[in-house]
């Protein structure tokens, strides 16, 4: 089968974790025995191409005001950044260049993943053709321009004025998908209840996560015990509450170590108003290293977060979790053989549970999963056949026709 995978970065861009969810996907059905062609976008001026572990990788010009990715450039101005989301509403340039790639790849199916930049006018340009296409929701850019639900430090309980209006050409058209996919079902529903997608088969189907249960560092006797945090440092994946709640833990005999980076500003300020000593600030690291060096995974997002792969590859390393209610976060917390949720903003409630942990240290410094089948869930082999049966009913719905 040649499938036509479209997503806006790819590695070695890289701003969170759909780029190696995709780019995992890619390669493991170049394995499988299909060819795969992935269109992304770049901060370039002519289109270029490239093979990359035999996935053939087609680098498109971003046709909008400016590149949004580079992390260390400065914020743009409001108006700047109101013209980008307008052109993103529908963007007939990108949709020209993927028709263009359509024309000369002529791919038996299409799998579209995060379109931002793209536009949801790209699906319009699949549909003309009569191409099969499979969306798999990666976050809520096809209806939120910030893509998080999120604003102004708190979740979206509705949609914005602006958020309606610049993404209602995207609404109408994402009747035209033939196969709705996700990593979480609280995404579908949530996208279902905006009415987006009506009618469209949904299923959802877990990233690829290559693991095994991993070996840990064994504590020394009466070493304090280790919270982790691993995740960009921004308040929607919710470190000022886990800070917060380091100043109302009862119990002294904790660590809690932070890997990840963010606005410098931002991570400053933050150093600033919690100077414990016991937090240590890592910067970015390797997630095995972390991992190894921790006893409980702090899963803080405040945003409705699909599915973090940070959970899931914690727990093959043996680790407990401690998880907000957010997003798809449920779906997989309670394969954790030791763990508890709480509500993304009580910061209360997260100190109750990280008292809880110290409390029964020994037990939850041997965390990991309930059952060690459950690592088969996102095992390559089955998100293989898994995206596999969706392009094959998305396939047979357009021959069906």
């Amino acid at each position: 089968m040649k499938v036509l995978i479209v997503n806006v970065l790819y590695p070695p861009h890289r701003i969170g974790g759909a780029e190696k969810s995709v780019s995992l996907l890619a390669e493991a059905l170049v394995r499988a025995g299909d060819e795969v062609i992935v269109a992304t976008l770049d901060d370039i001026a002519t289109p270029a191409v490239e093979r990359k572990n035999g996935v053939t990788v087609h680098r498109l010009p971003m046709d909008n005001a400016y590149w949004p990715y580079d992390p260390d450039a400065p914020a743009q101005p409001r108006l700047k950044r109101l013209q980008w989301h307008a052109r993103n509403r529908w963007n007939r340039a990108a949709a020209r260049r993927i028709g263009a790639l359509l024309d000369t790849v002529r791919p038996d199916v299409v799998h579209c993943n995060v379109i931002t930049g793209f536009s949801p006018a790209i699906w319009r340009e699949i549909k003309r053709r009569g191409i099969p296409l499979v969306q798999t929701l990666r976050d809520y850019g096809v209806m939120c321009t910030r893509s998080a639900l999120f604003k102004n430090g708190a979740n979206c309980t509705t949609r914005c004025l602006e958020c309606r209006v610049l993404t209602a050409p995207g609404q109408r058209e994402s009747a035209s998908v033939d196969q709705l996919v996700s990593n979480s079902d609280y995404v579908i529903r949530r996208h279902h209840a905006e009415g987006y997608f009506p009618g469209v088969p949904a299923r959802r189907i877990f990233n690829i996560v290559p693991l095994d249960e991993q070996p840990r560092d064994t504590p020394a006797p009466g070493a304090p015990f280790v919270f982790g945090f691993i995740g960009r440092i921004e308040a929607e994946k919710g470190i000022d509450v886990v800070l917060e709640a380091t100043t109302r833990i009862t119990r002294a005999d904790w660590r809690l170590r932070i890997a990840g980076v963010g606005v410098a500003e931002y991570v400053a300020d933050l150093k600033a108003r919690y100077p414990d000593p016991r937090i240590e600030w890592i910067g970015f690291a390797q997630a095995g290293d972390f991992y190894r060096a921790i006893d409980t995974v702090l899963i803080a997002s405040v945003w409705p977060e699909p599915l973090p792969r940070t959970l899931i590859e914690a727990l093959s390393y043996g680790l407990s979790a401690i998880c907000a209610e957010a997003g798809g976060i449920p779906e997989i917390a309670d394969l954790a053989a030791h763990s508890i949720t709480y509500q993304p903003t009580d910061v209360d409630a997260l100190a109750a549970a990280m008292d809880t942990a110290l409390a029964d240290a020994s037990a939850w410094r041997t965390g990991g999963l309930r059952d060690p089948a459950a690592l088969g869930w996102f095992a390559e082999d089955r998100i293989v056949t898994e995206n596999r049966a969706a392009y094959a009913d998305a396939i047979a719905a357009v021959a069906a026709r």
